[in-house]
């Protein structure tokens, strides 16, 4: 066999092994529910997609600031109704309540625990994705 052949196998082996690795790593949106059947049976982080609980006026109800405004915690609903706290140990950012959507992703540190923890939140908010209109 020539070098280039043995280099190419190589490569192509490689590629296989990385691909097969970050799969292992991909998670799928889930529910409160099944992310806590998950940390029944492994710490792996999920991503849970839902809205921030509002009051009948519309305002984002339900979000408490440490005092050093270093880490939140807030109420979540996700797409089944069910309603549970989030902690994310980093600041609130700056369009969270603006936002439309919201998925964190992380896990429930134990199965009985009813709070889940963020390790990353990724907002969707509607003023990113309207056109601005121009008065002529």
């Amino acid at each position: 066999m020539k070098k280039s052949h043995i280099f190419g196998i190589v490569i192509i082996a490689v590629s296989i092994v990385i691909i097969a690795v970050t799969m292992g790593d991909a998670s799928s949106y889930v529910t409160f529910s099944k992310a806590k059947d998950i940390a029944a049976k492994s710490a792996k982080d999920v991503h849970v997609v839902g809205k921030l609980t509002k009051n009948a006026t519309g305002q984002v109800t339900g979000i408490v600031e440490s005092p050093d405004k270093l880490s939140f915690r807030f109420s979540m609903k996700d797409e089944d109704g069910q309603v549970r706290e989030v902690f994310y140990n980093k600041p609130l950012p700056q369009d969270f309540y603006r936002s439309e959507q919201v998925v964190v992703i992380g896990r429930f540190p134990k199965a009985e625990s009813k709070q889940f923890q963020a390790n990353e939140i990724l907002l969707k908010c509607p003023s990113k994705y309207q056109e601005e209109q121009v008065k002529v």
